[in-house]
């Protein structure tokens, strides 16, 4: 089940003032970005964080998942909880580099 436009928008209205916000749709799940950072993966409606030491105390009680086949395991963010939801993402921010951005290959001839 991916996740619908919906929850994406709830998710996004959850966080609304932490920063600058933005979805980008992959492989029909959502990535989260804040001020440009990747910090929310959204996958089947569930809200994911990687598990980093800047949360760790705070999402102690959080339940973990994989979002994905192959992927690491990660904290499942309670987005319901607004104000828990803001404090996370403004922990994360400082420890989240903005991705570089990728070469574009040549076109082949």
């Amino acid at each position: 089940m991916a996740t619908s436009s919906d929850f994406i928008e709830y998710v996004c209205e959850q966080i609304s003032g932490a920063g600058a916000i933005r979805y980008k749709k992959m492989f029909g799940e959502y990535m989260v970005y804040v001020e440009e950072k990747p910090v929310l993966l959204v996958c089947d409606n569930t809200v994911y964080v990687k598990i980093l030491d800047c949360i760790r105390d705070k999402m102690k009680e959080a339940q973990k998942g994989f979002p994905y086949d192959g992927a690491k395991e990660h904290y499942i963010l309670d987005i319901d909880n607004r104000k828990f939801s803001k404090e996370i993402v403004s922990l994360l921010l400082p420890f989240i580099p903005v991705p570089r951005p990728r070469k574009k290959k040549p076109k082949g001839n």
